[in-house]
This record gives structure tokens, C-alpha cells and sequence, in this order.
């Protein structure tokens, strides 16, 4: 299917056996399409320090037991099994917030001495993270993702309902000193809140070699107030941005990568400034090359962002199964993983679409 833009849209996967119904043994993490889940995504905590409209309403969420949540044992016991068994080759550290856990250098250093190759990252929204980047690299933490939509403290306070917006820019300057690199920032473009920013969040990212991110607003809210024509689109966001800087297609393959890169140019100058990534979850999904398996805080595998789906396995974990046990049933999760999340370009008009009951914090990102 082409896209508006003349692209091939990744939208919906080629089919592989979608007649079978068992995961082939000792296989990794494949799906009935063909695809293999070789990015583990495992949240830390339900819990968060901001309170952003787009995720989660202004008094919070209620939120897990402390033994409702995956330990640091659990965690790293699960990071092996996806190694060793299920072909797992990266790992991102998410929540909810993964800072507010008491225990993250542990964990990340019970990672790294156990698997010295994989890449560790995090997605953050760096409320503290200037206290911890040293720790956290010295623990062997690969890199860090930020959430940050704004760099005027009114509009960060609106957007997030916190006054934290210093915490978190000291918090990208400790990771860059650190070298907690690629240092990568993530951005949701509200309409009429912060999307005439968008031009000025760029100028600031290309002057500090970050690689910004922006991300279509998803129907992951907590209020369920999304609407498809609230949403800042991937062709408005790349309209905004041009109005001072010219855009090209990154020669680079985008090899699983959730985000579609550009590089960065002065119209009329051939100098490259650097790269911007669009991530068009809503408009121009990509769920054909899509590599990711989740696992929420309390130990429950999501095969899609968007899933009303989950299987457990912290269950498994404490009843004494072994490895080969837990691994069968994440196994069959994902074999079960649906063909694509139902949004097509019109967005929830799907019929196949119906939002989950959890927001983005309680799922992990």
C-alpha cells in the first residue's frame, strides 16, 4: 500500500503460516507473519513523577502493589531467558518513570555483568536523572531516551502538570557529559499547546547532537480523549519543520526502527546539520517491520503496543517453572501477535480498532 507521501507504508505484515497455530519449538520469538521480536521492551514500574495529558489524568492512576511488581531478580531472570532462548539482542528499561525505582543501578548491573554485549537503554523523563546519569553508566547503562515536548517552562508545566522542566534539561546535560550517547529525545506535538514549537525543539536538538524524535499523539491515554483530528500528524509535523529547515530522506535503512529519519539541512545550504525521526504510529504504521515484545511491570507479555492481550508470566516466575516453561509460554504470546494494530490512516474509524485499557504508563513504552 502506498503512502500520501509515495512511500511503501508498513502497515499491515506479509503473510507467513497464519494457518498454524503452535510456534515452532525451540524457535525465537516469531509470529504467525513472519516476524521475529528480537527488541525487549520490559517496564519497571506503573509508577511516574509527571503527570502528562496525553497518558495519564491530573490525580494519577492507582497504582501496583510492590508485590504485584516484577523484583530485580524476576527482571534479570527474564532478560536471560530472552537471551539465551528466545533471541533477544536489545533491551530498553521502561516504566511508568524507571528512576522513581530505588533498585535501577542493581538491575542494570545485574544485566550487564550477565550479558557484557547487549545494549541497555532507557526511556526516561529525566526528573533526576542528573543525580543518577554517572551511577547509571557506570552500572552499564548503553544510552537514554527522553521524553521532553517543550522547552518553555509555562508549556512544560501544562503538558506534564509539574514545574520540573530545569530538572530535566540538567538531566540531558549529565547524560551527554556522561556519555550516555546516542542521547535521544522524544517529543508529542499537542495541537495548539506546543506544535508551534517544533521548529525551535529541533534548532535546540541539532545544536547539542541529539536526535529528536517527534511522535504522533497515540490513543493511549488514561482520560481516552483522543481524537484523530487532534492529532498532530507525521505530513503536519514535517510541514512545520520546513518552514525553516529542508528535509531529505535519510539514505540509511530503516531496519526495524520505529521512527522514519530525515536529514536536517538550511534551505539553500548543502551542509548537513543532522537527522530528525518521525514516528507515525497513527498515520504510517509500521507494524509489517515491527521486532518489539513487551513485558509489563508486573510481568505480563503485551505482543503490540496496542494489545488488549496479555499473557502472564510473573505467575510462572513464582510457582518454581523453569526457563524452558517461561520461555514456551512467551513463546506462544507471540505467535499469537495480531497482523497490525487495527489504525489505519483514518485512524480509530477502524473497525478493527479498539483502545486498550491501559494507558502508555501502566504499559511501558
Amino acid at each position: 500500500m502506498e503512502s500520501g507521501s509515495g512511500r511503501v507504508a508498513l502497515g499491515m505484515p506479509a503473510t507467513g503460516n497464519p494457518d498454524n497455530t503452535v510456534p515452532r519449538p525451540g524457535a525465537g520469538l516469531l509470529d504467525r507473519f513472519g516476524r521475529q521480536a528480537t527488541d525487549l521492551r520490559i517496564s519497571l514500574t506503573d509508577k511516574c513523577n509527571l503527570r502528562c495529558t496525553y497518558c495519564m489524568p491530573a490525580e494519577g492512576l492507582s497504582w501496583l502493589a510492590k508485590n504485584q511488581v516484577l523484583t530485580a531478580a524476576e527482571i534479570t531472570r527474564l532478560v536471560r531467558i530472552g537471551v539465551s532462548r528466545l533471541g533477544v539482542r536489545e533491551l530498553r528499561l521502561t516504566g511508568g518513570e524507571p528512576l522513581v525505582r530505588a533498585d535501577l543501578v542493581e538491575i542494570i548491573s545485574a544485566i550487564r555483568s550477565e550479558h557484557p554485549g547487549l545494549p541497555v537503554s532507557m526511556t526516561t523523563n529525566a526528573v533526576g536523572l542528573a543525580k543518577k546519569a554517572a551511577a547509571l553508566k557506570i552500572a552499564g547503562l548503553t544510552r537514554i531516551n527522553v521524553s521532553l515536548d517543550s522547552l518553555h517552562p509555562g508549556t512544560f508545566a501544562q503538558l506534564t502538570r509539574r514545574p520540573f522542566l530545569d530538572q530535566v534539561l540538567a538531566g540531558i546535560d549529565a547524560a551527554l557529559a556522561t556519555g550516555l550517547a546516542p542521547v535521544k529525545v522524544n517529543a508529542v506535538l499537542m495541537r495548539g499547546v506546543n506544535d508551534a514549537e517544533a521548529p525551535d525543539l529541533l534548532e535546540w536538538a541539532l545544536s547539542r547532537q541529539i536526535e529528536l524524535r517527534f511522535i504522533e499523539q497515540m490513543p493511549l491515554d488514561a482520560d481516552h480523549g483522543w481524537t484523530r483530528d487532534g492529532m498532530v500528524t507525521a505530513a503536519q509535523t514535517k510541514a512545520l519543520l520546513s518552514t525553516r529547515f529542508e528535509l531529505a530522506p535519510d539514505p540509511r535503512r530503516r531496519d526495524g526502527a520505529p521512527a522514519e529519519r530525515f536529514e536536517v539541512r538550511r534551505p539553500g545550504d548543502a551542509g548537513l546539520l543532522g537527522t530528525v525521526g518521525i514516528i507515525a504510529s497513527v498515520t504510517e504504521p509500521f507494524c509489517a517491520d515491527c521486532r518489539r515484545t513487551r513485558i509489563t511491570a508486573e510481568g505480563k507479555v503485551m505482543s503490540c503496543l496496542f494489545s488488549r492481550e496479555e499473557t502472564d508470566l510473573l505467575g510462572l516466575l513464582r510457582a518454581t517453572a523453569d526457563d524452558a516453561e517461561v520461555a514456551d509460554r512467551w513463546r506462544a504470546a507471540m505467535w499469537s501477535k495480531p497482523k497490525a494494530h487495527g489504525m489505519d490512516h483514518t485512524g480509530l474509524d477502524s473497525a478493527d480498532y479498539v483502545q486498550p485499557d491501559r494507558s502508555m504508563s501502566a504499559i511501558g513504552g
